[in-house]
């Protein structure tokens, strides 16, 4: 049986939920946009899959397009955080099995995480993390954080790696992370390599685990 390709619905089209929108559709997902604003609806009418007019508070309107259908909805209300809450909400209470929503503040992820959000995002302090972390290591060439605790980081193979194995390496056992793919170029990117897998120099450890280790992997082993 071929799998059945996953849907996403984004609610709200201004600057973050409409650039999701368009990456998602250059993916190829299909992408049903929502905003009760007719202009940007119209914006989209010919980049995703659909685009509807709605003001989504409405339960009776997301019911009738059949939102409880879709794999997953993004919640993308910028300023109007009572509405981004009440939007959750309802979503949760329908049954709708994974909901994200952009945060605006602290005070309104804690609201989010009380109501049920599965996943909150800061677009504006996630990006700031990732720039930081740029600058503030050469080694580093992306980070993703997966919690407050744990993230995902790809770091630089220095010359000192050159020609270990990962068992040698000894990220597992000597600092609690886990190297899980190693880019040696864009076309040959090794998935969840061995122990016995031999590192070169620049190749890329794509690597997980608590920031705390993967700050002391990166300062005394890479």
């Amino acid at each position: 049986m071929i799998p059945r390709e996953k849907e996403f619905v984004v609610i709200g089209l201004g600057r973050f939920g409409g650039n999701l929108c368009k990456e998602l559709a250059d993916a190829g997902v299909q992408v049903l946009a929502i905003d009760k604003n007719p202009e940007r609806v119209q914006a989209y009418h010919s980049i995703v899959s659909h685009a509807v007019e709605l003001d989504a508070i409405d339960e009776e309107s997301l019911r009738s397009i059949g939102i409880t259908n879709f794999d997953c909805v993004v919640v993308s209300i910028g300023e109007d955080i009572q509405s981004s809450i009440l939007i959750t909400l309802i979503l949760k209470e329908i049954g709708i099995n994974q909901v994200w929503v952009k945060a605006r503040n602290e005070a309104h992820q804690k609201v989010l995480e009380k109501i049920g959000a599965d996943r909150i995002i800061h677009p504006e302090r996630d990006m700031a993390r990732r720039i930081a972390h740029h600058i503030g290591s050469d080694k580093v060439t992306d980070y993703i954080e997966i919690s407050k605790d744990y993230s995902i980081v790809e770091i630089i193979a220095s010359d000192k790696l050159s020609g270990k194995t990962l068992a040698e390496i000894d990220a597992e056992d000597g600092f609690h992370c886990s190297i899980v793919a190693i880019k040696k170029s864009e076309e040959n990117i090794v998935i969840l390599p061995k122990q016995t897998t031999v590192v070169d120099n620049k190749d890329i450890l794509v690597t997980i685990g608590k920031n705390t280790d993967l700050d002391r992997f990166e300062e005394k082993r890479v």
